[in-house]
């Protein structure tokens, strides 16, 4: 990263009232990705500087939360469940269609920056197993096809 870049960093992180301290990490993190979209190499660096810490540091802390991402999310953003009533009801038969079809895993963007895949732990939607949410909207009772359709149906939206 350019001096330049850190420098408008900093003045970006001063701007949203953010003030150095340490006890800021967290914030600068969720700040960063929410602004960012995800927390890039730069944006570490960024944070690393700001805070005066080391990005080992940084990624140490950012890698204990699965709230935070490391890779630019996909246009669209695919949640498989696989709680008790989504996994009885074929949750990972979805999961590996994800894999089969996008040739991506959990946590995953495709390269072309289609799509980006979760596994959660439930949806909230146990008696509509199986299901799969696809840019906030919740898909039941699903299985392969219906999920290759479903895909294939925001893939070229």
């Amino acid at each position: 990263m350019t001096v330049e870049r850190l420098i408008q960093s900093r003045d970006e992180f001063w701007a949203a009232g953010f003030t150095g301290d340490l006890a800021e990490l967290i914030p600068l993190l969720q700040y960063y990705q929410e602004t960012h979209g995800y927390i890039s190499p730069e944006g570490v660096e960024a944070i690393a500087g700001f805070l005066g810490i080391s990005e080992a540091r940084v990624y140490t802390v950012a890698s204990f939360y699965a709230q935070f991402r490391f890779q630019k999310p996909g246009k669209n953003h695919v949640f498989v469940c696989l709680g008790t009533a989504c996994h009885v009801q074929g949750g990972v038969d979805l999961a590996n269609e994800i894999h089969e079809h996008l040739h991506i895993r959990n946590g995953e963007t495709t390269p072309d920056g289609q799509f980006d895949f979760k596994e959660v732990a439930c949806l909230g939607c146990c008696a509509q197993a199986a299901v799969v949410e696809v840019n906030g909207k919740i898909y039941a009772k699903m299985n392969r096809e219906k999920l290759r359709k479903v895909l294939k149906e925001h893939q070229h939206a």
